[in-house]
């Protein structure tokens, strides 16, 4: 006979907690080895009781309690896989959550039989997060992936950039017109406008505001209005 899965519960909830408990304690391949009401209390449960998973809400004492036990919890290295219990459905709390390493993220409406099988699966080391959050996550690495091209390619142009256009930027970022760069600078604006053509030109953009905007969202910003690190390039 296979030996059951041991399952540690933290939910603040009293009620919510005893209907886990009920729901595994008569599920024939799953047994509870502890009960915890707060991120404290798993996380010294987990150090002192052998279990296979831990079935965690993310807000006890506070909003995070959740995450921050997961957090002590997989830095320890504490064998034990951790599923998230939630009503939560934002991307940001999915995100957060799943950012601590943990192995699944479960709705606590789900059907008792749905949360089971997610049991299961993280017990097998193969589990599978429900197909909202996982259009969530497809959509997140998405994401990632363009921005981390769209930082290749401004750093690809930004290492061919020459003092004067150095300059030019920092000017820019401090949200300075053409006449006043111009001023700043002792030339004539036509010079200015030429200069900025071709800047333009290097990052593939329309506007100036393009520029300016994705440099201060990829805080690449700070390599032009830092003055140490402009002395230092």
């Amino acid at each position: 006979m296979s030996p059951k899965i041991r399952i540690l519960i933290a939910e603040d909830f009293h009620i919510i907690r005893k209907e886990f408990v009920n729901i595994i304690s008569n599920t024939e391949d799953m047994e509870v080895v502890g009960e915890a009401s707060s991120g404290r209390e798993i996380v010294e449960l987990a150090r002192r009781v052998p279990a296979d998973i831990i079935l965690m809400d993310i807000e006890m004492e506070n909003t995070y309690s959740g995450v921050d036990a997961a957090e002590t919890i997989i830095n320890e290295n504490i064998n034990v896989q951790i599923i998230f219990l939630t009503i939560h459905e934002t991307k940001e709390m999915i995100y957060t959550a799943l950012a601590t390493g943990a192995s699944d993220y479960v709705i606590k409406t789900s059907p008792a039989k749905d949360i089971l099988e997610h049991i299961r699966n993280a017990y097998k080391g193969v589990p599978v997060l429900e197909q909202k959050i996982q259009s969530y996550m497809h959509a997140e690495f998405i994401r990632l992936r363009r921005s981390e091209e769209s930082l290749l390619f401004f750093v690809h142009h930004l290492t061919s950039l020459t003092a004067a256009e150095k300059d030019l930027i920092r000017l820019l970022l401090e949200d300075k017109k053409v006449v006043e760069i111009a001023q700043i600078r002792s030339v004539e604006v036509v010079t200015v406008k030429t200069q900025i053509k071709s800047l333009l030109h290097k990052f593939g953009c329309n506007r100036t505001k393009e520029i300016v905007k994705m440099l201060r969202d990829m805080d690449l910003d700070r390599l032009f209005t830092d003055k140490r690190i402009r002395k230092e390039s």
